[in-house]
């Protein structure tokens, strides 16, 4: 069960929740945000996302509860199955394919640009998770707990080199160069792109997801 106490806020006219997880959640703060199951309808509507033997539906996630989706989806594989997602990514419908294109116009390119040779794997370090933003007690829910954020901790070569995150940021010139590429590729298709260089708490891996920030929604923070 993935919420305990459930307790109503309403300030200024809008309704805020205050959820505490069980013992191993870290309370949270979320706001009823009606955009989200917008985007996600017009999505699943549009059938620009179809299952495949490595992309299949699952059931709603959430229940009494301000985490989850109407219809997520169990990532195995991306661009024709030629790429493992390992362990597969349980994302909304417009997480699918944002990453897609990531991995297709960006991952793929640049793994044969800069080692000649495919990308084989992706490690997912997280997706799906009803927490708090950086697991710190009190927060704003974050995204993953929308199933609307990827987080990615290396990447596996066909000929099994692996390249992390963790050790390539900061190291040899052409795991460092591939890795920069990957992240700015990123910004040009999601809309919270945390990286090493952005804070303690993403020193191992990318943070990718499809938040709305600014007043318009559609300011990009690539960091």
């Amino acid at each position: 069960m993935l919420v305990s106490r459930l307790s109503v806020l309403v300030p200024a006219g809008i309704v805020a929740l205050l959820l505490w997880g069980c013992s191993q959640t870290p309370q949270f703060q979320a706001q009823h945000e009606p955009w989200r199951e917008q985007e996600e309808r017009a999505c699943l509507v549009s059938g620009q996302v179809r299952e495949k033997p490595w992309l299949m539906s699952r059931a709603a996630l959430g229940g009494p509860s301000a985490c989850g989706a109407l219809k997520p989806f169990e990532m195995l594989a991306v661009s024709d199955g030629r790429v493992q997602m390992k362990p597969a990514a349980l994302v909304r419908c417009n997480m699918v394919p944002a990453v897609e294109r990531w991995v297709r116009g960006v991952v793929e390119p640049e793994a044969f640009r800069h080692y000649r040779v495919p990308i084989a794997e992706i490690e997912v370090a997280g997706s799906y998770a009803c927490r708090p933003r950086n697991n710190q007690a009190g927060g704003k829910l974050s995204e993953h707990g929308h199933a609307n954020a990827i987080d990615i901790s290396s990447f596996i070569l066909a000929d099994g080199r692996v390249i992390t995150v963790k050790q390539g940021w900061n190291g040899d010139s052409r795991d460092r160069s591939f890795l920069r590429a990957l992240h700015a590729g990123a910004c040009r298709e999601f809309t919270t792109i945390l990286g090493p260089n952005a804070d303690a708490f993403h020193h191992d891996h990318f943070h990718f997801d499809l938040a709305r920030h600014g007043r318009s929604g559609n300011e990009v923070v690539c960091r």
